[in-house]
């Protein structure tokens, strides 16, 4: 069920975050999942004297690549279609889906397995095909849970966070049997025996699947490889198994050459899973052993937020997830709160540019946050996210009233005779000033009391006291 469909007609984040906070049990498995996270990230990356420099230098190359996007990407496509590959280009989601539907349906297959994707869950993929008669089969151990759980994600690295080992459990023995292997009558919620029952119920589908849907961590320029890191090994049965592998990948996801992945190799595992390095690295280069490959390039809004000066430091994002597990918005509300299949501070300025801020929902993505900079200090690619929520918040539609009352403070505080005037007309009318702000600055008032205006201003108390000394 995960997908961009699921969250059409979503409330704004602020009705959602309040059902969410409320939920005692979901509370309890975020703070326990993204503190421990957090805890194993800071241990590793405290090993490291280099960190801040390998920072600076993934930084530098994300931001050198997307300077020079289209030259990556025509080299990109040119040495993959000299390996043997397929490029195809696309614009949005619709398009992006109608291309994959139509390279499954020329294998004359019905079925596929996929890696954990979150461009496939952006353009809303599992959705499509199914429409098209395709049944996509998650294969990542916490993608299979949300899958078979009728959920979706609510995390960009572990996106069944939201769910403990006996709700894992429950799952596993109600709707593992509608998909493939049912889960053993016995089955308990022990950690090694769900493992076991996921591992099972995969395998049967591993070896009777022929097509195979993956995204990519990284692509290199230089040579056309794709690169996927992963912890579990079913991205590896995914990518070598099938006889045609079709890849959805970001435009962004570029990198210039085999010695710029060595920093991300660095970067990525320590910040996402707070390990030295990844379990699974798998890299394939065109078609492979036989295999017929297929790359989709997917743009849906990315070149859009290429063009803002700002916003397009999102792009820099490497899907880590460490800004998640360090933030106290995210912690309690949640993923799902967040209506997008990138949630947290990344989603917060990723979705809003992807899909515009014309919903409510959308609109209000850049206001859930407390702006405290913890994510800027987690990002391994150093993306200010709050700087690019504060520019964000003034591109929303109530942002002229905001632009308006700032304009008309920035004309009282130029000048002293008029700060003192307004205050002392503030000191008279204090009786009148209502609890909550009217229209579109009710959302201020909503959750913060209007300070109390003093009978009399600091400036008036002091020439009538003399300093005080009266």
């Amino acid at each position: 069920m995960s997908g961009g469909a699921t969250f059409l007609g979503m409330p704004a984040f602020p009705a959602n975050a309040a059902v969410a906070v409320r939920d005692s049990q979901l509370r309890y498995n975020l703070r326990k999942a993204t503190h421990t996270i957090r805890g194993k990230r800071a241990a590793v990356v405290g090993e490291l004297p280099d960190w801040a420099e390998l920072r600076r230098a993934g930084k530098e190359i994300r931001d050198h690549t997307l300077r020079n996007l289209e030259r990556y990407l025509v080299r990109m496509e040119e040495a993959v279609t000299a390996a043997g590959g397929h490029v195809h280009w696309a614009a949005d989601a619709k398009e992006a889906n109608r291309i994959v539907a139509d390279l499954v349906k020329a294998t004359g297959e019905t079925s596929v397995v996929k890696v954990k994707s979150m461009a496939t869950q952006e353009i809303g993929l599992n959705e499509a095909l199914e429409l098209e008669g395709i049944t996509a089969y998650e294969t990542d151990l916490a993608e299979l849970i949300v899958q078979l759980g009728d959920d979706w994600p609510s995390h960009i690295l572990v996106p069944a966070i939201h769910r403990n080992r006996a709700e894992i459990r429950e799952i596993f023995r109600e709707k593992m049997a509608d998909w493939g292997r049912a889960a053993p009558a016995d089955l308990t919620d022990d950690p090694r025996a769900l493992a076991e029952a996921a591992r099972l119920h995969l395998r049967e589908r591993f070896l009777s699947t022929r097509v195979a849907i993956s995204g990519a961590n990284f692509m290199i320029a230089e040579t056309g490889t794709l690169v996927v890191l992963e912890s579990e090994g079913n991205g590896r049965m995914c990518l070598t198994l099938p006889e045609t592998l079709i890849s959805v990948v970001g435009i962004e996801k570029l990198l210039p050459s085999w010695q710029d992945l060595e920093v991300f190799l660095q970067l990525l595992p320590r910040s996402s899973t707070g390990e030295r390095m990844n379990p699974y690295t798998s890299t394939w280069t065109g078609a492979v052993e036989g295999q017929e490959f297929h790359l989709v390039l997917l743009d849906n809004g990315r070149t859009n937020v290429l063009a803002d000066e700002i916003g397009r430091q999102a792009l820099r994002c490497i899907r880590c997830s460490a800004c998640l597990n360090v933030c106290p918005v995210y912690e309690r509300a949640g993923g799902h709160a967040y209506g997008s299949v990138y949630p947290g501070p990344i989603g917060a300025i990723l979705t809003p540019q992807l899909r515009g801020t014309a919903s409510k929902l959308d609109a209000s993505l850049p206001y859930a946050s407390t702006l405290c900079g913890a994510c800027l200090d987690a990002c391994p690619v150093a993306i200010d996210i709050p700087e690019v929520l504060v520019h964000l918040r003034g591109k929303v539609r109530h942002a002229r009233v905001e632009r308006l009352g700032m304009r008309a403070a920035g004309w009282v505080f130029d000048r002293p005779a008029r700060l003192a005037r307004a205050q002392r007309l503030g000191g008279r009318l204090r009786r009148f000033v209502p609890g909550r702000l009217p229209g579109p600055l009710s959302a201020w008032t909503d959750t913060r009391d209007i300070p109390d205006i003093p009978p009399e201003s600091f400036r008036d108390w002091w020439d009538r006291t003399d300093g005080g000394v009266q």
